[in-house]
């Protein structure tokens, strides 16, 4: 392998390698948010079994604990599911940064490898925003907007 010989063409190779930073900044801070996700639905899934397990509720709340127990398991496969293509994008991002660098760098024509590795990228992420939509509307469809009760008029 053949390396650039002179700081002009390392230097442009860095700054084409850089780019696609910006994408993996993205990424991690949605990983962030999303494990956020997690951890509150591993929360309140612990909260509900302690309850099913310590006894004395009624049956008919204890069938909407158990209802609400496998809508929180849905939620926490699509986050599961959110993650690990995030992660596998971040991969792929950090891939085709490697790739272009040394495509930019070396006399290796890995052009082509470069661009289906961030278009893979791009497609695993667009998939993690499905899925966190999924998330995010199944875990709106949970809630109970109570209402507040009407008072007769005077």
């Amino acid at each position: 392998m053949n390396f650039a010989p002179d700081l002009s063409t390392v230097t442009h190779g860095i700054q084409l390698a850089v780019a696609p930073v910006f994408l993996l900044t993205a990424v991690s801070g949605m990983i962030a948010a999303v494990a956020g996700r997690l951890a509150r639905i591993i929360d309140r899934a612990r909260f509900l079994e302690n309850r099913l397990e310590s006894g004395g509720v009624e049956p008919a709340k204890a069938i909407r604990m158990y209802a609400e127990l496998r809508e929180l398991r849905q939620r926490g496969w699509l986050v599961n599911s959110c993650i690990a293509l995030l992660t596998f994008c971040a991969m792929l991002i950090g891939t085709t940064i490697i790739l272009l660098f040394l495509g930019e760098t070396s006399a290796l024509n890995i052009l082509r490898t470069a661009t289906v590795c961030f278009l893979a990228g791009v497609v695993f992420f667009l998939l993690a925003l499905l899925c966190f939509l999924a998330e995010t509307l199944l875990a709106t469809r949970l809630l109970k907007f109570a209402e507040l009760p009407v008072r007769p008029p005077n």
